[in-house]
């Protein structure tokens, strides 16, 4: 099957998603990245946009890149303005990339009410934009802006805009769904024209407002697109991008394309992730093929048909995406399910002890407990009840303080006593919140016989009420997420006093650190 080359907008498209901020080092360290799984084409931004892109061109030509090429992005000339003195255009010979991507206007209404010019005179606009980096010795791709709308409403002039590209001399012509409204079918359709009429190569570049932007991508593909562009986990602007992740899983898994570097699949979770920690954001859990809960299996009946042949309940691999398969833990939990996740204790022929830790699940839960996303928790409840549980540290006492002041400031402060190998450690923390103050003091604590706790840090606290008919008696169930250089893990604790529970999910946040640093293949201390 042919080659599909895989052109990343993340630090330019997916920069313009609400929330997402990218330094200028975290554009340079995700170029890197995107250059190590054999990502194509990056693009860098746009040079005039702002100082940190024109100092990002600067600083890539100095980063060893083995097969990423890095794209300059900017707009067609001026209206009635000569190439030459262009500043866009000079900015992104400037930018001395071996590719630069010029957008332009294709459909008709957009050029007379938005530009404000005539029909004539764009085209003259992107032809004269194209030759001019392209005389220049730059390889230019044109990307045309708003391509199935101006098509839908003028099929004839939206062609002539791609063909004044390509005869400008753009190597390749990518279709933008911009407003993200258009229909794989239809997108199938437009393609196979364009390629009919084009003899240059055709990309793709579609938004998801109407949730299809994956499903157009690949229908593209499908009628004869070569170039497929969107950002890790479909960051952007609205709707956002479409994802990158699912489009080369698909194409490489389901119609068998050659894309990226041989071997980069099984980076592709890693890969997803490492673009949330860049971007400050949290996972999406059900993420398709890289999500935490892509490859989870809950109830009796699926886990027992899973251990027997995971293709019972799972379309690819997980290994093959760099993911792993889970196994939750709920009252719809049977013996199957619990068999299944104590593997590797090596007590799954004990069918009392079984018993006994599907019992304690199910009591746990009738208090309030779930461990569908506090699977460190249920690894410790298993390790109790199977009696290979030692505690690395043990609580003598807490304290947390609480002061509002008249003007409406508010200081907490922890005390923690704990017993680490025989000895007392007693430390103070201030902080945020109460969990802010007790991860301070507990840490403080911990690390002197644990400095790889350093490594860890709390991404997440999430509260429920359990059963509020009880009203300010009710019970709450806390989960935390935590994370390291290497894994997520969820903890969960639950009392009527919500800073107790907190204690409860973040002394076994710690705990499953210790264990699971000790029980790592290099062995060694926690």
């Amino acid at each position: 099957m042919s080659r599909v080359f895989v052109y990343d907008t993340t630090l330019r498209d997916g920069s313009q998603g609400e929330g997402v901020n990218f330094s200028l080092q975290d554009k340079l360290l995700l170029t890197r990245r995107l250059d190590e799984i054999g990502v194509d084409y990056v693009e860098g931004g746009y040079p005039l946009s702002n100082p940190k892109d024109a100092e990002y061109f600067r600083a890539v030509r100095e980063l060893p890149l083995r097969h990423a090429k890095v794209c300059a992005f900017g707009m067609t000339r001026r209206k009635n303005s000569p190439p030459e003195t262009d500043t866009c255009l000079k900015a992104l010979l400037d930018a001395e990339t071996p590719v630069v991507t010029i957008v332009g206007k294709t459909w008709d209404f957009h050029v007379t009410d938005v530009l404000g010019t005539t029909l004539d005179e764009n085209l003259r606009m992107i032809a004269d934009s194209v030759a001019f980096c392209r005389a220049a010795g730059r390889e230019v791709f044109y990307d045309a802006e708003h391509f199935f709308d101006g098509y839908r409403a003028n099929p004839g002039y939206a062609l002539r805009t791609l063909a004044a590209a390509a005869g400008g001399g753009a190597s390749v012509v990518i279709l933008c769904d911009t407003n993200g409204g258009t229909m794989p079918e239809r997108v199938a359709e437009v393609v196979a024209v364009v390629r009919r009429e084009l003899g240059c190569a055709v990309g793709i570049h579609c938004h998801n407002d109407c949730d299809l932007a994956v499903a157009n991508t690949l229908a593209a593909v499908r009628a004869g697109a070569t170039q497929v562009q969107g950002t890790v986990n479909g960051i952007g602007e609205r709707c956002g991008n479409v994802d990158l992740v699912s489009v080369v899983a698909n194409l490489a898994l389901k119609y068998g394309y050659e894309v990226l570097a041989p071997d980069s699949l099984s980076r592709l979770t890693e890969t997803s992730r490492y673009v949330y920690e860049l971007a400050n954001m949290n996972f999406r859990p059900g993420q398709p093929f890289v999500g935490q809960s892509a490859f989870a299996h809950k109830g009796g009946m699926h886990t027992h048909a899973v251990a027997k042949d995971p293709t019972t309940y799972e379309h690819v691999r997980p290994e093959a995406v760099g993911n792993e398969r889970r196994i939750l833990v709920s009252e719809l939990s049977g013996h199957s399910t619990i068999l299944a996740k104590t593997t590797k204790y090596q007590v799954t022929h004990d069918k009392a002890l079984m018993t006994k830790i599907l019992t304690r699940v199910q009591d746990l839960e009738n208090e309030g407990y779930e461990f569908e996303a506090a699977e460190a928790s249920f690894d410790l409840l298993v390790k109790r009840q199977a009696g290979l549980y030692r505690p690395w540290f043990s609580r003598v006492a807490y304290r947390v303080d609480i002061d509002a002041g008249w003007d409406g400031v508010v200081t907490t402060e922890a005390t923690v006593k704990v017993q680490v190998d025989g000895k007392a450690e007693h430390t103070v923390s201030d902080g945020d919140g109460p969990v802010n103050a007790l991860d301070g003091a507990l840490r403080k604590a911990l690390l002197p016989h644990f400095p790889r706790l350093a490594e860890m840090q709390l991404v997440d606290y999430k509260v429920r009420v359990v059963n509020a008919r009880a009203g300010t008696a009710a019970r709450v169930r806390v989960v935390i997420e935590s994370r390291d250089g290497a894994d997520v893990w969820g903890t969960v604790g639950v009392s009527e006093n919500v800073v107790e529970a907190s204690w409860l999910a973040l002394s076994d946040s710690f705990e499953y650190k210790l264990f699971k640093d000790a029980e790592a293949p290099t062995g060694g201390e926690a």
